[in-house]
């Protein structure tokens, strides 16, 4: 098979460039030139991965098919998880996907391309702490929905037992594990409203910082915020505690042991170790170095979004998020359309931080705005910033499926609500 541009990745920046490029192309056109090739059947928008796991989100509600996307969007989309890639033949391959059964469902295909792009995105640091791999991780739907099915059954248990107690640790107190300490929370206090008196039980989270404190990425002000919030919310926030080793029901941290029933790793990001053998430059995170057009070390090979170091400002490389994600499609969007009518987008990427914005539950947020153009200090807290922050969900939506489609999804997803509740305990 050969197309004449192939994404690896269907997150944020794949997707949203798949369906910019196929549109543009228009219809049968783009189908034949464009290839999104992802190891998952369906789309979710990774920063909600956290209501997944809380069950607050239905997944099989949320969740879009990439076959009907590039079927609506103009571009074709091939199920596979990438085994190769060679940058100077042009070439990569596909593991066969297997079955349960490990029967053969699909062999191990190989594709050609004249202009590739990376958007494979990135998994979490364990920094080769003592047993973390025993932890929950937030990586992909699977993980959320393993993790929401650990949860149910914990919560089976907890109100069945002697001390009436559940408890959960969440490793890292950055967006991830802020948000989903303050969507259990929600999610426990939706369950509470089903149980009888007997069956009530506690829910204690602690979230585990090695940092100073908790958001340590975004301004004192938001973390402050964030901090009092949770706290309010019964939630312990326990910083400058370095995990020393993840065991079965605990944590221990350089302030003392933290007992769990449920063990949540959000702490830091690192890119896949195999980026390094696809031959190309990688930094020590195993992600892409690319430079101001987000070109790789190969000619015609591009990266963005989470696996790709992209130039910044004072050394720096552009954060690991969605918006950078957003951008990055945009300007590569016009690169690309630019190639294929054998033109070279002379403009460098440029990125425009807007802020950051984290979803404290129960109709809550608090974040700054408007941080490339107004500065850190416009501030938003409270149903301001709980609406900007779906305001963020909603335009992922519209880039990929148009407004029409976008309202009748909101529609949808909020009478849904009504009928069944809004946690999902099956």
């Amino acid at each position: 098979m050969h197309y004449d541009i192939v994404i690896v990745g269907g997150g944020a920046g794949g997707l949203e460039l798949a369906s910019r490029l196929g549109r543009k192309l228009g219809g049968r056109n783009g189908k034949r030139r464009v290839l999104l090739i992802d190891r998952s059947s369906f789309h979710i928008w990774k920063p909600t991965l956290h209501e997944v796991a809380a069950g607050t989100l239905d997944v099989h509600q949320e969740g879009i098919s990439y076959s009907i996307l590039g079927r609506s969007n103009g571009f074709n989309f091939l199920l596979g998880e990438l085994s190769t890639f060679d940058p100077t033949a042009k070439r990569l391959t596909l593991k066969a996907i297997m079955g349960d059964d490990g029967q053969v469902l699909a062999p191990e295909r190989a594709i050609s391309f004249t202009y590739g792009v990376l958007a494979i995105g990135s998994g979490s640091n364990l920094f080769g702490t003592p047993g973390a791999e025993q932890a929950h991780l937030l990586e992909r739907t699977e993980d959320a929905e393993a993790f929401h099915a650990r949860l149910l059954a914990a919560f089976t248990k907890a109100s069945f037992s002697d001390d009436k107690i559940m408890r959960v640790a969440i490793v890292g107190g950055g967006a991830t594990g802020v948000e989903l300490s303050a969507e259990l929370i929600e999610a426990h206090r939706e369950l509470l409203g089903s149980l009888g008196d007997e069956q009530r039980f506690r829910l204690d989270i602690t979230v585990v910082e090695a940092a100073p404190r908790i958001l340590n990425g975004l301004p004192q002000k938001i973390a402050d915020k964030a901090t009092l919030a949770l706290e309010r919310k019964g939630v312990a926030v326990k910083t400058d505690a370095k995990v020393l080793a993840v065991r079965l029901d605990r944590l221990e941290t350089s302030q003392g042991d933290v007992p769990a029933d449920l063990i949540v790793w959000a702490a830091g990001i690192k890119a896949a170790d195999g980026n390094a053998a696809y031959g190309l430059e990688t930094n020590r995170g195993n992600q892409f170095v690319v430079n101001a057009r987000l070109e790789t070390s190969a000619s015609d090979v591009w990266a963005l979004g989470d696996c790709a170091a992209a130039p910044w400002k004072d050394g720096k490389t552009i954060p690991a998020r969605a918006q950078a994600a957003h951008q990055q499609a945009s300007y590569l969007e016009k690169a690309l359309l630019a190639r294929l009518a054998q033109r070279r987008a002379e403009a460098p990427f440029v990125y425009r931080d807007f802020g950051s914005l984290v979803s404290l539950g129960d109709n809550k947020g608090v974040g700054a705005l408007m941080g490339g153009l107004g500065g850190p200090n416009f501030f938003v807290e409270g149903l301001l910033a709980k609406w900007a922050y779906m305001s963020l969900h909603l335009d992922h939506h519209r880039a990929i499926l148009g407004v029409g489609r976008t309202v009748t999804l909101a529609l949808a997803r909020l009478l849904q609500q009504r009928v069944s509740g809004r946690l999902k305990l099956h």
